[in-house]
């Protein structure tokens, strides 16, 4: 499969989960089924009243990452933060209290707010960094700048360690499909050997599907290893509520990458409202890891 096809499907998959599941995020699937049946289109609405095909944080900030990497790819920590503080002066619907409080605080230092934000909330293993960090699996062809940026832009806004972690398994399961064409299931294996995820695959999860980053990642690992479709996957995170949208864009992002653009229904892809902005990501992205970058 080309580097594009994989690359496109990346950041379309984030954005398609996201907004497929901002329809039933907070929900149960309980509700869900009374009030959906069984979602499988992207029809807005919600607790964030969305119009069908609005994203929420985990696509916006996504391409905070890329635009930031894309400016700044040596040490883009100045430049992903510009972007995460002109996004959230936007007045977002969607911003998650660990990322919303380190906003607030930022005086000039990003690990600081953000290990003062872990230190006054108690609670800074959420999912908000893996939900954004794909981007760097899809820029770098090093895997050293993968791991050192995947954790980097995981610290500006969670301090916990367990949130560092998580993306740079995630960003080497990524990196393994994209620079190898391993395909998905074996580079899980290979990237959570000898982690505390290693065990958590024989098992369904006997977890929520909450906003806590191994919650949120065991049911990211079991959605991709047990569906046969992108659409599969992405529905299946929509219909399990919780924090569906942030499920559903981490999973969808990897589904993204190993069934590449043309494996994501085209009734999702031409429904997502900022398809021209990450049409030009995409192809920015491309450009430079081929040279052709101005």
């Amino acid at each position: 499969m080309e580097l594009a096809e994989r690359i496109r499907g990346g950041l379309y998959g984030v954005a398609v989960g996201d907004a497929l599941g901002g329809t039933t995020e907070f929900m149960s699937p309980r509700e869900i089924a009374e009030r959906h049946g069984y979602l499988t289109e992207i029809i807005g609405g919600g607790v964030w009243r969305l119009e069908p095909g609005e994203v929420t944080d985990d696509t916006m900030m996504t391409l905070c990452v890329a635009d930031g990497i894309l400016e700044a790819p040596r040490d883009p920590v100045r430049a992903i933060g510009r972007h995460f503080l002109d996004w959230y002066a936007s007045d977002p619907k969607d911003i998650g209290n660990i990322i919303r409080t380190v906003l607030a605080t930022y005086e000039g230092n990003w690990f600081e707010a953000a290990l003062l934000a872990d230190l006054n909330l108690g609670q800074s293993a959420g999912n908000g960094s893996l939900m954004r960090c794909l981007p760097v699996a899809l820029r770098y062809p090093e895997w050293a700048d993968v791991s050192r940026v995947s954790r980097m832009q995981s610290k500006m806004t969670h301090y916990d360690e367990r949130c560092n972690e998580a993306c740079e398994i995630y960003n080497r399961i990524a990196f393994a499909m994209l620079e190898g064409e391993t395909p998905l299931r074996e580079a899980i294996a290979d990237a959570v050997a000898g982690t505390a995820y290693e065990a958590m695959l024989a098992s369904e999860p006997n977890c929520e599907s909450s906003g806590y980053v191994v919650h949120t990642f065991r049911w990211v690992l079991h959605l991709l290893l047990t569906s046969d479709s992108f659409e599969e996957v992405v529905q299946r995170a929509a219909n399990q509520g919780g924090d569906s949208d942030t499920i559903g864009a981490i999973a969808g992002g990897l589904a993204g990458v190993h069934w590449g653009f043309t494996g994501i229904p085209e009734r999702y892809s031409s429904q997502i409202l900022l398809k021209d902005r990450l049409d030009k990501t995409c192809a920015a992205i491309l450009a430079t890891r081929s040279g052709t970058a101005g």
